[in-house]
């Protein structure tokens, strides 16, 4: 277990389950600042030309692709 005691009313968490769940909270922040560059970027300058744009059917086509080979990494672009 932990050897940090729990607060009051909570069970306290393995050390290794801790690390872990630090470690998705920084991804999931590191997704957010992503997107809220890309939702700042677009007020800022106005929506991309679609002819520059990959349509999204592409993009879940290579991320199912990803996800049946075993990449789960997430890629910011």
């Amino acid at each position: 277990m932990s050897h940090t005691p729990a607060a009051d009313g909570r069970e306290p968490v393995a050390d290794h389950a801790a690390d872990a769940l630090r470690s998705w909270a920084q991804a999931e922040r590191t997704q957010a600042d992503a997107l809220a560059q890309v939702l700042e970027d677009i007020a800022a300058n106005g929506l991309p030309d679609p002819e520059t744009c990959v349509p999204w059917e592409e993009l879940r086509d290579q991320h199912l692709a990803e996800l049946a080979g075993g990449q789960t990494e997430h890629r910011a672009a």
